[in-house]
């Protein structure tokens, strides 16, 4: 069975809450310590019992280091709060003032997309007209300068691709030579060939050419 909620209420028995106050410390210094170690927190814990004896905790900060840091935060946040009038209405002001040209640079997009002209006059619209002929010349003007710079690049692409391709061709002129000599050198050898198998052809069976055979009467 579970234990019920604890009322928080000072206790009376002095000798009661002399024990309660030991144990609830050594918990509150352990938690401390804890915190700073698992969180790499900078602590610092201030306890002063009922007698007025000091017990207290700071990381491998000093106290007053710690106090130190302590007291220039909350001097900040306290002139962050209070701010005197004057500049609360400057700032004010300056608000107001961009807030009102936010405003103005929507309704001005808006009416640049076409939105929102029937509060216009003949005039605005005559200017709005001016404004978009401006803007669409400055357009094609950046829409030409792209298009030719792709067209150079494109020439510069096309000028290499040509020398590869001569540089190709040149080398496929020289491959065509070469095989064609080829062949002429294989021919002249075959005929040499049968030259000098002409006079053996001559020779008859017996390997003896036709003036060395016994002429028969």
């Amino acid at each position: 069975m579970g234990r019920g909620r604890v009322q928080l209420r000072r206790i009376e028995n002095k000798i009661n809450r002399q024990v309660t106050f030991s144990k609830r410390r050594s918990g509150l210094l352990k938690k401390a310590h804890e915190i700073s170690i698992l969180c790499d927190a900078d602590v610092a814990l201030i306890v002063f019992s009922t007698k007025g004896k000091l017990y207290e905790y700071s990381t491998d900060s000093s106290m007053e280091q710690l106090l130190e840091r302590y007291e220039r935060c909350s001097n900040a946040e306290k002139a962050i709060i209070e701010v005197d009038p004057e500049s609360q209405e400057s700032w004010r002001h300056e608000y107001g003032r961009l807030k009102a040209k936010v405003e103005y640079l929507q309704k001005s997009q808006r009416h640049l997309m076409g939105e929102q002209l029937d509060s216009l006059s003949l005039k605005e619209l005559q200017q709005l007209e001016q404004q978009l002929e401006t803007a669409l010349k400055y357009i094609r003007s950046r829409k030409n300068q792209v298009m030719f710079d792709s067209i150079a690049k494109l020439q510069q692409q096309e000028k290499s691709l040509q020398d590869q391709n001569g540089s190709l061709e040149k080398e496929l002129s020289e491959r065509k030579r070469t095989l064609q000599q080829q062949p002429t050198l294989n021919v002249r050898n075959e005929r040499e060939v049968e030259r000098e198998s002409e006079p053996l052809a001559r020779m008859g069976s017996n390997g003896l050419l036709p003036w060395m055979l016994p002429q028969v009467k």
